[in-house]
């Protein structure tokens, strides 16, 4: 099941050629994944894909606790400064930077996954639980879509919808986000368009709803696209909502700022039916270690971007979607 990533972008291909379904997952550096033939048969990695889900077991409602424990602010203020000084000198318009935060709950990661709310849901036995939000892309009879979310605030904010939207380092940032999208399906795609520019979601949580500001990008794939949908979809990655721009000089400062590996935080993971493929971003996303469970999260860092807003961002984002 787990193999390298080049592996996987070879079965993509030919299971793509034969109409085969599939779920695969993909880790943010590209060096490990999974791919499953036909995964709607088997039981081990629960999967909710947009309502395309193995299995109908409902968790049971019950009390439970959840507590985090956030690196301390100095930390992660020594972390945004390596950050910056990459943005000032010119080598990145905008470094996605993400922390890694003690969890403690009575649930455990399987628990989370059937009592999680999202669009996107993933349980992969003693590695981790995912509940995202954010689509990559999806393909759907030729054409290709995706929706880069960038921009985040509590709901609880007084006029928080027009904040957000009016936010000066905000729509930088987001506008960065949807012109290195746009250029990346550029790379595989014809007639690429901008559909609809921050448009807001609401997302509950454990610890009241928040918003999100995503955008659509639409282009048009080959006839032939079924032929090597892996190698296509391998154009695309890392995903650029999570990583930043230019992406090659943007992931060496991540790599400086963060000092470990995300390993599949902010990967990908999807399903594809036969014709059409939907995936998303590994983000909302609970790891198991040998000590615990640590929540991954993040937010994007641009010139304009002051660090007592990221950390509290950052912070803000650790939550149970129930």
């Amino acid at each position: 099941m787990f193999t390298s990533c080049n592996n996987i972008k070879l079965s993509m291909d030919e299971a793509g050629r034969a109409k085969t379904p599939f779920l695969f997952g993909l880790d943010f550096e590209l060096g490990e994944g999974f791919f499953i033939e036909n995964p709607l048969q088997q039981p081990e990695i629960l999967f909710d894909i947009d309502g395309v889900m193995n299995g109908t077991e409902k968790a049971a409602e019950k009390p439970f606790y959840f507590s985090a424990f956030p690196e301390d602010s100095n930390r992660y203020a020594r972390r945004f400064s390596r950050v910056m000084d990459g943005l000032r000198s010119g080598n990145s318009f905008l470094t996605n930077l993400t922390i890694k935060t003690p969890v403690k709950t009575d649930l455990s990661l399987k628990e989370i996954f059937l009592r999680s709310r999202a669009k996107y849901r993933l349980y992969v036995p003693g590695r981790f639980v995912c509940f995202s939000p954010e689509r990559f892309v999806q393909i759907k009879d030729g054409k290709i879509f995706s929706h880069p979310m960038k921009g985040t605030i509590d709901a609880s904010v007084e006029n928080a919808a027009e904040t957000i939207l009016n936010d000066y380092k905000e729509k930088a940032e987001h506008h960065t986000v949807v012109d290195l999208i746009r250029n990346d399906i550029s790379r595989i795609a014809t007639g690429v368009k901008v559909n609809r520019f921050r448009y807001i979601d609401k997302v509950e949580t454990n610890d009241g709803p928040i918003l999100q500001v995503s955008s659509e990008i639409e282009g048009t794939l080959s006839d032939e696209y079924l032929e090597n949908i892996g190698t296509l979809f391998f154009e695309l990655l890392p995903a650029g909502s999570v990583s930043g721009a230019p992406k090659d000089a943007t992931i060496g400062i991540i790599r400086e700022a963060e000092q470990e590996p995300r390993g599949f935080y902010t990967g990908v993971a999807g399903y594809f039916d036969g014709t059409n493929l939907d995936s998303c971003v590994l983000i909302r996303y609970i790891e198991q270690a040998e000590e615990g469970f640590y929540f991954r999260s993040g937010g994007g860092i641009t010139v304009n971007s002051e660090c007592e807003k990221e950390y509290a961002e950052a912070v803000r984002k650790v939550y149970l979607p129930f």
